[in-house]
């Protein structure tokens, strides 16, 4: 069974996410901070992470760089969800390590698609 890990500090934004995902046969665990998130990581890794940009403390993007420089989580797929869309932002994201950029709110079919994408 695919697990997904979403960090996201908005609960209407989290549960609209985990809502799709659920939808698509996903497990899901939700987080506010990526301080949460690295202890979901440590105990057990995800199949995927779905992160927000703007979080209390560490900001998704430094999570992101983090996941993607351990030799424990690195093949991780990591998509970024955020209000923050501008092409700098998504080439930030892409440089970071993101496997995909997801603009908010977040599209079902969108979604849907990107998961595909990374399940392949």
């Amino acid at each position: 069974m695919v697990t997904a890990l979403i960090v996201e500090d908005s609960l209407t934004d989290r549960e609209r996410l985990t809502h799709f995902l659920q939808q698509s046969g996903i497990t899901v665990v939700g987080v506010e901070s990526s301080e949460e998130a690295l202890l979901k990581v440590q105990a057990k890794l995800p199949d995927m992470v779905f992160l927000d940009v703007v979080l209390p403390g560490q900001s998704g993007f430094e999570f992101c760089r983090n996941l993607k420089t351990n030799e424990q989580t690195q093949d991780i797929p990591v998509v970024i969800c955020s209000t923050k869309s501008t092409e700098a932002d998504k080439l930030w994201g892409s440089m970071l390590g993101a496997d995909a950029y997801l603009s908010k709110p977040v599209d079902q079919q969108q979604l849907v698609a990107t998961l595909q994408q990374m399940m392949d």
